[in-house]
């Protein structure tokens, strides 16, 4: 289903404001509404519905929820052989919220790709006070004392919803993924979404879900909205991952 506009929600409307996900625009994919704010009420009430914002400084605060949805499944990573070569004997560490603050911050910065970035000062400052109250989690890589790669998004229930991952060093961010797949695998997670589909993330094993099926999955996998604490608490070597 298409229309012409879409909603605006005022701040003071509450998080359950959001018009039904089935009548986002279509073109573009998945623009459900504009306007609101980043209150932690808001964002885990869009993250559990299928929605999550999206918008450049300038913009009013833009909420999407595509269709088909960009999923990964944490048993479906794909390792590629030359990648397992290079785990072996790669000098990472994996640690896990240990730096959140430096994680959010190195996927704002422009990249050669994109000299923009969606990740504002108030993208930054929301996200900080969801980890502090326990919604959102990171995932670092570190060669030496350096931090080089890492991945941060929300942990609910059994859903984790991946917002950004930088690299600064070869395979980094890959290595954070394997990681965040490997221990939500073990903790039964159901998925990771993964938003917005990109040939990268396609190549690691990430699949196309039509979004009522999304959203059917998260009705029985973000119910209660709980906060998910068992995460490890020591880091370890990178080279582990090449063995699993």
């Amino acid at each position: 289903m298409t229309r012409s506009r879409i909603q605006w929600i005022s701040p003071d409307d509450p998080p359950e404001s959001f018009p039904a996900v089935q009548s986002a625009l279509s073109v573009p994919n998945g623009l459900l509404a504009a306007g609101g704010d980043l209150a932690p009420e808001r964002l885990v009430y869009a993250y559990r519905h299928a929605i999550f914002p999206w918008f450049d400084n300038g913009q009013p605060i833009l909420w999407w929820s595509p269709d088909p949805r960009c999923v990964l499944l944490p048993n479906a990573f794909h390792i590629a052989r030359r990648f397992r070569r290079s785990l072996r004997s790669c000098q990472f560490r994996v640690s896990w919220n240990r730096s959140f603050p430096e994680v959010i911050n190195a996927c704002a910065r422009p990249r050669v790709s994109a000299p923009g970035t969606w990740i504002t000062a108030g993208m930054i400052e929301a996200y900080m006070t969801l980890h502090r109250e326990g919604w959102a989690h990171s995932v670092e890589v570190w060669h030496g004392h350096s931090l080089v790669g890492g991945i941060y998004g929300l942990a609910i229930g059994k859903v984790f919803f991946g917002e950004s991952m930088f690299s600064g060093a070869n395979n980094a961010s890959k290595v954070a993924l394997l990681a965040l797949c490997g221990h939500l695998a073990e903790q039964e997670f159901a998925l990771i979404d993964c938003q917005m589909p990109t040939p990268h993330l396609l190549g690691l094993g990430a699949q196309l879900m039509p979004r009522d099926e999304f959203v059917e999955l998260l009705q029985n996998a973000c119910v209660p909205a709980i906060r998910f604490r068992q995460w490890p608490e020591t880091e370890f070597a990178a080279e582990v991952l090449g063995t699993a």
